[in-house]
């Protein structure tokens, strides 16, 4: 799920901020799992869940390995402080309505995931930042359709986060029962961007 709760609503800052996003090396999987732990525990309340959090614990084979597959991360003074992925798999159904799922079928959907933002480190735009990083990244590697999302609008700051970015595709909130209450957004894939490298984050 990408919460997004940078809140990150500010611009992007330069060099002088400290804040470096960059692509995710091995080094870099305890700092990114415990941005991420932090999250499902501290922000969506339901603490890790094997069924749908394997892939923090495992993000080397999540992200790392596979070609169309990726984890960027922000360091700042040391500490990685923010995460964002992207993984070719589609939203499932069940849990998710067939409909959703149909439309954006694992292999030529790029679905952005795990965009957490210490608390701390909120509202310098590292989450905005993350989510084009990623998107070029989708570009980049070339056969996906659509970038896709899903957020629970019960953490704070996500909800607005994404309607400032993407197109509600489907909120379950007005679905019989509610569904599981959580918004699907579909964002358009990027015409290809700027070389990929280390650079600064805002």
């Amino acid at each position: 799920m990408a919460t997004a709760e940078a809140g990150a609503e500010a611009g992007p800052r330069g060099e002088a901020s400290g804040y470096v996003l960059r692509t995710a090396t091995t080094d870099d999987l305890g700092g990114a799992r415990a941005v991420m732990l932090d999250t499902v525990y501290r922000d969506l309340k339901s603490g890790y869940v094997p069924r749908w959090h394997a892939d923090i614990i495992d993000p080397a084979s999540a992200y790392l390995r596979p070609e169309r597959c990726t984890l960027l991360v922000v360091e700042h003074g040391g500490e990685i402080v923010a995460t964002g992925a992207v993984r070719d798999r589609g939203p499932q159904a069940p849990p998710n309505p067939r409909w959703v799922a149909d439309r954006f079928p694992s292999g030529t959907t790029a679905q952005l995931c795990r965009i957490y933002v210490r608390p701390e480190h909120r509202r310098h735009g590292l989450a905005r930042q993350l989510v084009r990083e990623l998107g070029e990244f989708a570009a980049r590697v070339g056969g996906y359709d659509a970038l896709y999302l899903h957020t629970d609008p019960a953490v704070p700051g996500a909800e607005p986060f994404w309607r400032s970015l993407a197109r509600e595709v489907c909120d379950e909130r007005g679905l019989p029962g509610g569904g599981q209450g959580i918004v699907h957004f579909e964002l358009p894939v990027p015409l290809l961007g700027r070389r990929a490298g280390t650079h600064p984050a805002g």
